[in-house]
């Protein structure tokens, strides 16, 4: 039979829940525990094997980081962006549209994450890459309630659609260096996607907007 305080009691348990999971502390955990059901490849894993294989079902945390000098490139490799006259926009769903320099963004708190890239049948990098979460950028856009996707946008064109959901619970962020080194042209500076469990056709180069829908 419900009582009183037991229906308090159930709904402050579920109102706790509720409020857990939307914190990214909680999709961390998920993510971490996520990762531990990938395949752990041990260190020296035969490169030839790797590239054929789904990086959203590897574990990458015992690979040794590549040298920029052994990355593969796709896409386009010789965008030039003028760093002077650069933005970064963030538009859509936003209350307040923004238009950041390059020098704007560097200021944004960074994280750092060993993220693996596939090029399937072609290559793998298993960088650090540095920059700066989504979630940095949109929290002074200002987000519009019910919003559920974002656009990343390169200057030639390329797209790719995130759900916001997943910006919290992966590794999905834009970069400005790898392996401590500011962004190779090639890699595309000035900002590169970075797309944990991505194929590396995913990971937009030369990054000019984000579009949320």
């Amino acid at each position: 039979m419900w009582t009183r305080r037991k229906l308090l009691e159930r709904g402050g348990l579920a109102f706790l829940i509720g409020s857990f999971t939307n914190l990214p502390i909680f999709w961390n955990f998920v993510s971490s525990a996520w990762a531990k059901a990938k395949q752990l490849l041990p260190k020296g894993f035969p490169k030839d094997r790797m590239i054929n294989m789904n990086p959203a079902e590897i574990d990458n945390r015992d690979l040794e980081i590549d040298s920029l000098q052994q990355f593969g490139t796709m896409g386009p490799t010789d965008v030039d962006v003028d760093i002077k006259t650069y933005r970064l926009k963030i538009t859509g769903k936003v209350k307040q549209p923004l238009s950041l320099t390059y020098d704007e963004i560097l200021k944004y708190p960074s994280l750092t994450e060993t993220v693996l890239l596939i090029c399937p049948g072609f290559f793998t990098n298993n960088g650090r890459w540095s920059g700066v979460s989504f979630r940095t950028l949109l929290k002074n856009a200002n987000v519009h309630q019910g919003a559920k996707y974002l656009d990343v946008k390169g200057v030639y064109g390329k797209v790719v659609r995130i759900s916001l959901k997943d910006i919290d619970q992966k590794r999905v962020f834009l970069a400005y260096r790898v392996n401590g080194e500011p962004l190779p042209q090639k890699h595309g500076f000035p900002l590169r996607l970075v797309y944990e469990d991505a194929y590396g056709y995913d990971w937009v180069k030369y990054v000019e907007e984000i579009v949320i829908s």
